[in-house]
């Protein structure tokens, strides 16, 4: 099957009324991966899906295909599965993972350590504040800042690690070509050319109440950690520190004021025994060990050198200075700042086993993390 037909069979099944990411993943793995397969056995016993999902197996609608064609034409986007090897592990291990996700933008981002960022949308002018210090630090820190779009702390969470000359993630509740809230067009496109956008939805899916909390999951999923800077009692955000709980991720309460009704939502999480934190710097000392057996994982998974792992994850244990790969690094990179780029063709590593090196190399106090993704050896080394 050719590439454009393959695509095709997926756009369909993904498109099935009453099919679903579980139902779709089940059938692959009968079908051995094969989408073709999985789209014959559909058509063969559409009838237990219901009239709708055997009135479009049996004649989809072209004009709607024709459409989620048209998107992906754009060499900027693309159709991430489940059986792509670069499809992002950590979402793998989660309860109902995506079987797909629609990216615009740069998609290997989705393979960097990252931290969710969310929040209150009716956040006040303290917690906006506060998203875009967090924000900063963790950018310049090495992760890619994760949010959902939306008005308050996500957006201000977007801005700060934009303006800080680094790339974040935005997971939305709509299809990948409709802005919601319609206010952060503007910001919609610069997450697009900087960062990514992802979306479970297809094209033209329009912003749905029950879309938000399938969209948390895969904001926890994706991250390493989760941090809450002010939420209600009612919060969606809530949603998302349970989820990302529950995914065995770490979560982070910013506390606040007794008499600010937004910070009773992340009192309670602290009640329940979620972290406080004062400061980032605490969420990403916390998040090392996590960011370390990402780019195992990573190297593993990309690069498929059977004995990259074994040493990346002895060296995480037992001393980065044992390990050979680290050593390069700090060889290659010199005192004037060096883009991830042009590391990973000087050390032949993924850009984001790179990611996860810096990090721990940054938080050692070897390395600065610079604006524009690029990094440094500090002076006296």
């Amino acid at each position: 099957m050719n590439e454009q037909a393959e695509l095709r069979d997926w756009l369909v099944a993904l498109r099935t009324p009453g099919l679903g990411p579980g139902g779709l993943r089940e059938r692959l793995a009968a079908a051995a991966g094969s989408i073709g397969g999985v789209l014959s056995d559909l058509r063969r016993h559409a009838f237990t899906l219901g009239a709708e999902a055997q009135a479009w197996l049996e004649q989809p609608d072209e004009a709607r295909l024709a459409a989620d064609f048209a998107w992906l034409s754009d060499p900027q986007h693309r159709l991430l599965r489940c059986t792509d090897a670069d499809f992002p592990p950590q979402l793998e291990t989660i309860p109902q993972p995506p079987v797909a996700l629609f990216v615009a933008g740069d998609a290997s981002l989705l393979l960097h350590p990252q931290v969710a960022i969310v929040g209150a949308r009716s956040a006040s002018a303290a917690g906006k504040t506060n998203a875009r210090a967090f924000a900063r630090h963790l950018a310049l820190a090495g992760f890619v800042v994760t949010s959902g779009l939306a008005d308050g702390i996500d957006g201000a969470a977007h801005e700060a690690a934009l303006e800080a000359g680094h790339p974040t993630i935005a997971v939305v509740g709509t299809g990948p070509d409709l802005v919601y809230p319609r206010k952060h067009r503007e910001l919609s496109g610069r997450v697009t050319a900087q960062g990514a956008l992802v979306s479970e939805f297809p094209p033209g899916t329009a912003a749905r109440a029950d879309h938000f909390p399938r969209r948390n999951r895969i904001i926890a999923g994706l991250s390493l950690g989760t941090v809450v800077i002010e939420a209600g009692l009612q919060s969606g955000s809530l949603i998302t520190a349970r989820l990302a709980g529950e995914q065995g991720r770490e979560v982070f309460a910013v506390p606040g004021s007794i008499h600010n009704p937004l910070a009773r939502g992340c009192h309670r999480l602290i009640r329940d025994g979620v972290r406080l934190v004062e400061s980032p710097t605490e969420i990403a000392e916390t998040l090392v060990p996590a960011a370390r057996a990402l780019g195992a994982d990573l190297a593993q998974r990309l690069e498929r050198n059977p004995a990259a792992p074994v040493g990346r994850a002895q060296s995480a244990a037992g001393g980065w200075r044992d390990d050979p790969e680290y050593q390069r690094l700090l060889d290659v990179l010199g005192h004037d700042p060096m883009a991830l780029d042009d590391l990973a063709t000087r050390t032949g590593q993924s850009a984001a086993v790179l990611s996860s090196m810096l990090l721990m190399l940054e938080l050692e106090g070897c390395v600065e993390g610079l604006p524009g993704g690029r990094y440094q050896l500090l002076p006296g080394l």
